[in-house]
């Protein structure tokens, strides 16, 4: 069998950002319209980490992929990534690998791409500040999704290593077209009078006071992914209009709102179907949760794939 193998450059050649923020697209209204099937999500825990076994099958766009990713939160000691991974694309037709890529800029790309669509969708038309909690990869990936689809002008970054901090300010004043980037000494200097706030945080305890969410904000959640994780607090969720990926996903992971007991409105697959409806003012908070579905690295995968056999990216190998 022949297989493309492509690195994390190759990927990123293959999904702009933008490119990528309408494949999501795709991918949530397949599934909040039951044409895909999605497993939930294996976990093997060890005592260092957890390895997350990802299958998923659109029927649609006829797109199937696995994905295995290790989130591992004691690797940026040691150099290497906090989430590495791989993706393995399958021909749905016949069962046989077509290709196997570099799964951390797939999940940086998608998860971020994700974090753009869901401020597209729910955030106002006139957002210009950004409250960032978390000086990671998904931080960056997260600031330039909202980049893409909001005229930001602000970005104020919070994270408890200053460094890090510092580190990804400097990333994100070298963008183009790039806003004015601010250490924030507090989160509630984060939080306050911030149109949007992405929380990308591997913490399990809130990370800003809900009392400090101004009117009108949207949230961007994508740090906690078990239910005893909760870096959003009950103030901020209770109060919100609550948009989710995934209810099934969201409902047996999501610390956020299993904690808070909250009331889940509706998928973000949903809004985009019509099927249900998103923000319906502009003092309205909104609250987006996501802890990532396999339906986004099948369609990510499946389109890093159909780009790179038509640039050449990549190399075949014989197995």
């Amino acid at each position: 069998m022949n297989i493309r193998i492509l690195t994390a450059d190759d990927v990123k050649a293959a999904l702009p950002i933008e490119k990528a923020i309408d494949v999501m697209a795709r991918a949530f209204s397949q599934l909040s319209s039951d044409q895909a099937t999605v497993p939930l999500r294996t976990h093997l825990n060890t005592d260092k980490g957890v390895t997350l076994l990802m299958p998923a099958f659109l029927h649609q766009s006829r797109q199937m992929a696995i994905k295995l990713v290790s989130i591992y939160t004691g690797n940026d000691k040691l150099g290497l990534p906090t989430v590495p991974g791989l993706v393995m694309v399958f021909d749905p037709e016949t069962g046989m690998p077509l290709a196997l890529m570099e799964g951390h800029s797939l999940t940086a790309i998608r998860t971020g791409a994700t974090g753009g669509l869901a401020a597209k969708i729910l955030s106002r038309p006139d957002s210009q500040k950004i409250g960032l909690f978390g000086a990671g990869t998904q931080g960056l990936a997260q600031t330039r999704a909202v980049l893409a689809v909001r005229a930001i002008r602000q970005v104020h970054i919070y994270d408890q290593n200053p460094q890090y901090a510092e580190n990804l300010a400097a990333r994100i004043r070298e963008l183009p077209d790039a806003p004015e980037v601010f250490l924030a000494p507090t989160p509630k200097a984060a939080v306050q009078n911030a149109d949007i706030i992405i929380t990308a945080t591997t913490s399990s305890i809130p990370v800003f006071d809900g009392a400090d969410v101004m009117p009108g904000a949207h949230i961007t959640a994508v740090g906690s992914f078990r239910p005893t994780m909760q870096e959003v607090d009950e103030t901020t969720v209770r109060k919100a209009r609550v948009v989710v990926d995934s209810r099934k996903a969201c409902l047996a992971e999501a610390g956020d709102l299993i904690i808070s007991g909250a009331t889940i409105h509706a998928e973000i697959g949903e809004i985009i179907n019509k099927t249900n409806t998103g923000r319906e003012s502009a003092d309205q908070i909104t609250f987006f949760k996501t802890v990532g579905v396999a339906v986004q690295d099948a369609a990510a995968a499946a389109v890093v794939l159909a780009e790179a056999e038509a640039l050449g990216l990549g190399k075949m190998i014989t197995l």
